[in-house]
């Protein structure tokens, strides 16, 4: 029966051997958790149950269990290299198709594969929550699950909608003395100011504001006129004969602190034919807002120009940010979200099917995938440009190497023993 005992023993401590083998193995293993070997002793019940002299019939590995605490946190430089701080998974899928995830992994090594998505090293794809629409502010569908693909092609145009003007119109400023407005005449306006702004094809165009005091016949008043590549255009979007445009009165108060317009003031459609006969783009609908204007007695200045318009642009990058939301950046300043990587949990993560790969699968054990958002709730951050280093202590496992070895001889010792004392018995 010693025999026996002592094999069990020498099982157990091989088994304990391989795991600190197999956890120095990965010590360098992007997102790998260490494993602990588990025992338990065994004895053999009778009907009566296990006798209170009975010594006991070895040993057993009862588990081996991974260890799911935080690896460390290196930085790489690499944008889709990702690290998650805190609890959850990575969810993976292995298709193209894939809508729901069906390996789970903390290693973040990822890349771009031929036709753009974003994978692993093993080829499987990382999904993220789904995209409600062409912006952040638009959403994410939390439980619908896509794999991120990165489109190379260029980046939609934007139309300019709304035009954000603040400036300092100078008060000693008087009527000009020719009419109407005329962008070659400088004696028939005080002041102008111009920015670029897009149509729905991204062609762009030359928005000019030219400013007309009405002193001294209207104290702290002054008129605003549109003028779009040298065109002149009324309020109503229509283009100005020859008597000139309508334009927007702006006024001041006694501070030189505006007055009105308070707010969006917009224009008709303005016809892509009436810029340039040859365009068919959409018609321009431009609001302006000239919040921050003011009316001083010092020189005329363009405080801030700004429009909400795009051009086309090209691919420059991707970025990740700290709540997974994984957006295309574009040479025209423009960004389109791809998803929001979605992460998942588990009641058990140590009752985790070991797929290899750094992978897990669910099973039985481990309960069903919670899937989740990064930062919100238990789920932890995502570190870009990261990646999570193996959780593995090697000087702790260097430990565990001694004693698995002294348990290991200690049971070798205990066989040779038994072994004497068969031996004596046996040359009586």
């Amino acid at each position: 029966m010693t025999f026996f005992t002592s094999i069990s023993g020498l099982n157990a401590a091989s088994q304990n051997l391989n795991v600190s083998s197999n956890n120095l193995a990965n010590a360098n293993t992007t997102g790998f958790k260490k494993s602990r070997a588990e025992f338990a002793d065994v004895f053999a019940a009778s009907v009566s149950g296990v006798s209170k002299t009975q010594p006991g019939s070895g040993v057993q590995v009862t588990n081996v269990a991974q260890q799911f605490s935080q690896g460390s946190i290196t930085s790489t430089g690499n944008n889709l290299d990702l690290a998650i701080s805190g609890e959850g998974f990575f969810s993976l899928g292995t298709t193209s198709t894939s809508n729901q995830p069906s390996l789970y992994s903390r290693a973040g090594e990822f890349k771009l594969d031929k036709d753009g998505y974003v994978v692993n090293n093993q080829g499987n794809f990382l999904l993220a929550f789904s995209p409600n629409g062409s912006t952040v502010n638009e959403g994410f569908s939390t439980g619908v699950f896509t794999p991120i693909q990165v489109n190379a092609e260029q980046g939609s145009p934007t139309a300019t909608t709304q035009v954000g003007i603040s400036a300092n119109l100078q008060s000693t400023q008087v009527t000009p003395a020719n009419s109407p407005v005329n962008p070659s005449d400088s004696t028939t306006y005080n002041h102008v100011s111009s920015l670029s702004i897009y149509d729905s094809l991204g062609n762009a165009h030359i928005a000019s504001t030219y400013y007309v005091s009405d002193s001294p016949t209207t104290a702290n008043s002054f008129q605003a006129y549109l003028f779009i590549d040298g065109k002149p255009f009324n309020t109503d979007g229509t283009p100005a004969g020859a008597g000139g445009s309508d334009s927007i009165n702006i006024t001041f108060d006694s501070a030189g602190k505006l007055a009105s317009p308070i707010g969006q003031v917009a224009y008709g459609a303005i016809k892509s034919t009436d810029l340039d006969p040859s365009l068919n783009a959409a018609d321009l609908n431009l609001s302006f807002n000239f919040t921050g204007t003011t009316q001083f007695s010092s020189v005329f200045s363009v405080n801030n120009l700004t429009q909400d318009g795009l051009p086309s642009g090209n691919l420059t990058g991707i970025s990740v940010g700290d709540d997974g939301v994984v957006l295309a950046n574009f040479s025209n300043g423009g960004s389109q979200p791809l998803g929001k990587v979605a992460l998942t949990r588990f009641a058990n993560p140590q009752g985790l099917a070991k797929v290899g790969d750094s992978t897990f699968a669910q099973s039985a054990a481990s309960g069903l995938p919670i899937p989740g958002q990064p930062g919100v709730g238990s789920f932890g951050a995502i570190q870009s440009g990261s990646l999570e280093a193996s959780n593995v202590d090697i000087s702790g496992e260097l430990v565990n190497l001694i004693i698995g070895q002294q348990a290991y001889q200690a049971n070798a010792q205990a066989i040779s023993t038994q072994n004497t004392i068969t031996q004596t018995i046996l040359n009586i």
